[in-house]
């Protein structure tokens, strides 16, 4: 027994050295951009920006060729594999290609073994065409007639909404907006139930496979007079994907308050940690919003040139 006891105290202390050393180990992040209708290099940079001052993160940049004939469409081939979360930025909404069918069906199996993947904001307008891609965003800009949309109603409950019913998805103005969480998400561990968040778009009647998802979030909008969800994952099979409406950069920005608000920013580090499958252990600060008061920081270091 007492030989046993030993070995039993070994094994714990190399398990939690493990753990230890993991936790401490950088999260390996791709963010992929190169084409949309928003600012997607000012949207890469402010992302950097944002995540490189933590320490947490070991972020790269994959920028994908913006037509079928530009160099190096026929090279472009990122390595996800050698990541923990893929940031994805790039939409075709101006007109851009698919990404290759190989690079396509990389991206299917990073996720189906346990990658990890935040689509951004105009990330989720992307590849209405691709059936696997709308397997993993749930919910997208996606016609009436694509399938079927999701609010909520006033007790926080999910309300289906037939495909053909209602509205093709959209959003009224920019509005400062309150967050209200559904759930103990670890994402939201901590957080209030409600904070305010600056000048965000509020998507209404986004529609897709709506399957294995659950709406995190939710924000009220007045054209519609209902609310819509702001934040849900999807499980794609051993894989984890994030989606919100937050991070809206259009031309003609400089520094967003929508990206400067201290929910926003501290919800995207959380929710790169989940995706990665690492506990949630970054603190809920001291400047987060209140439900009544948004609560923006000062401006995120640039750098445009860093690829």
């Amino acid at each position: 027994m007492p030989l046993l006891r030993f070995f039993l105290v070994v094994l714990l202390g190399f398990t939690g050295a493990s753990v230890r050393a993991e936790s401490a180990t950088p999260i390996r992040v791709l963010i992929v951009d190169g084409y949309s209708n928003h600012d997607w290099k000012l949207t890469t940079a402010l992302i950097r920006g944002i995540l490189e001052p933590t320490g947490l993160f070991d972020v790269a940049v994959t920028t994908a060729p913006p037509k079928t004939d530009s160099a190096g469409w026929d090279t472009w081939r990122p390595r996800f594999a050698d990541y923990d979360v893929v940031i994805q930025t790039c939409n075709d909404l101006n007109g851009g290609p698919r990404w290759p069918r190989e690079v396509e069906n990389e991206f299917e199996q990073f996720v189906a073994n346990g990658g990890g993947v935040y689509v951004w904001h105009s990330g989720n307008n992307a590849f209405a065409g691709w059936h696997a891609y709308n397997d993993m965003i749930g919910l997208g800009w996606r016609r009436k007639d694509f399938g079927p949309a999701i609010a909520v109603d006033a007790h926080g409950e999910l309300v289906r909404i037939a495909t053909g019913e209602g509205q093709d998805a959209g959003h009224g103005d920019r509005l400062d907006t309150v967050v209200h969480r559904r759930g103990d998400h670890p994402i939201h561990a901590g957080l209030p139930r409600a904070w305010k968040t600056p000048d965000i778009e509020v998507y209404y009647f986004a529609r897709g496979p709506a399957k294995n998802l659950e709406v995190l979030s939710y924000g009220y909008d007045p054209v519609t007079a209902m609310n819509w969800p702001l934040e849900w994952t999807v499980r794609y099979a051993r894989g984890r994907v994030y989606t919100s409406t937050f991070g809206h950069v259009w031309a003609g920005d400089t520094q967003p308050e929508r990206m400067r608000c201290a929910g926003v920013q501290t919800i995207l580090v959380r929710a790169l940690q989940w995706l990665a499958h690492r506990d949630v252990t970054f603190p809920v600060p001291a400047d987060f919003p209140t439900s009544d008061k948004v609560s923006v920081r000062g401006e995120i270091p640039l750098d445009l040139t860093k690829r």
